[in-house]
């Protein structure tokens, strides 16, 4: 048995959370899934650090939003730094599942596919990671994108 811990929260304006619990649940139903909602991004690597040391997570997923502005993205800096220690500390992977107002400003529904489609393949990252690592190799330089079409290799 497996058990995933995820971190999701308010701020965010679409649930990604719950799109990539379906799929985790779909490709590995034995799994354990422990889901905790902060209010922001900077929020995110505490619960994540609580959730490993309170529940044995084995690996994690969270979801953070950033706004589009100077302030918005040196927080997400800060953010990204606190999860990086907090995996390096417990041995974790936790993938990071972000969407950035920026991506499509104009344009709230594309911002919602970006969202849905980042989360949906993260959430097949990490079964992969977990259960299939040998297909994460058969895919490296490949330019896979989460978010948007694939980039493709170059040859």
């Amino acid at each position: 048995m497996v058990k995933i811990c995820i971190v999701d929260t308010t701020f965010a304006r679409v649930d990604m959370a719950s799109a990539a619990i379906e799929v985790l649940r779909t490709l590995m139903p034995d799994a354990v899934i422990v889901r905790r909602t902060v209010p922001g991004l900077k929020d995110i690597p505490v619960e994540a650090r609580l959730l490993l040391e309170r529940e044995g997570c084995d690996a994690g997923m969270v979801f953070g939003w950033v706004g589009p502005t100077l302030n918005d993205k040196i927080s997400y800096a800060v953010y990204s730094l606190a999860l990086q220690m907090v995996q390096l500390e417990h041995r974790v992977h936790i993938l990071d599942v972000t969407v950035h107002e920026d991506e499509a400003p104009e344009d709230p529904q594309r911002l919602r596919e970006i969202a849905l489609d980042r989360a949906r393949k993260h959430a097949e990252n990490l079964y992969l990671l977990l259960r299939r690592p040998d297909e994460l190799t058969r895919r490296a330089g490949t330019g896979r994108r989460q978010g948007y079409p694939d980039a493709g290799p170059i040859a």
